[in-house]
């Protein structure tokens, strides 16, 4: 399985800008610069699209984790932070932090933490990321 997804670049760093595609059209030539990744500008930027994807790819793994352990969960909710910063050897992602509330009929609290972690270190997104993972898993009633 393969998935796309294509970027548009015109002009210099600070005063260019581009767009941002996907193959399933959810993304149509969205816009983004210099202003939207270092700044506050309008559009979107490439680490809130990793922060995206991680919150989504570790929400339907944990769903599955659960799911294997007998639990339907009726709710996860993901909010990633990405940390982006300038280091000795130029700008990197230094941090993905999961913040994550979840409602799980019948699940014990440690079998919810454990079910978590397994969760966070198995997903395909955070076995991409070559960065710290942390975070705080939260089970509601």
């Amino acid at each position: 399985m393969k998935r796309k997804a294509s970027a548009e670049w015109q002009g210099g760093l600070k005063e260019g800008n581009g767009n941002i595609s996907t193959e399933s059209g959810v993304l149509a030539r969205t816009q983004y610069s210099f202003g939207t990744r270092f700044e506050s500008g309008i559009g979107t930027n490439p680490e809130e699209l990793v922060a995206a994807a991680h919150a989504a790819c570790f929400s339907m793994a944990f769903s599955g984790k659960l799911a294997g352990a007998g639990f339907v969960p009726e709710q996860i909710v993901t909010t990633a932070t990405v940390t982006f910063e300038n280091r000795e050897q130029g700008w990197a992602v230094t941090e993905s932090h999961l913040e994550v509330s979840a409602t799980v009929p019948g699940a014990a609290p440690e079998t919810f933490a454990k079910l978590a972690q397994e969760a966070k270190a198995g997903c395909p997104i955070s076995r991409l990321l070559n960065t710290t993972i942390t975070m705080d898993a939260k089970l509601t009633t």
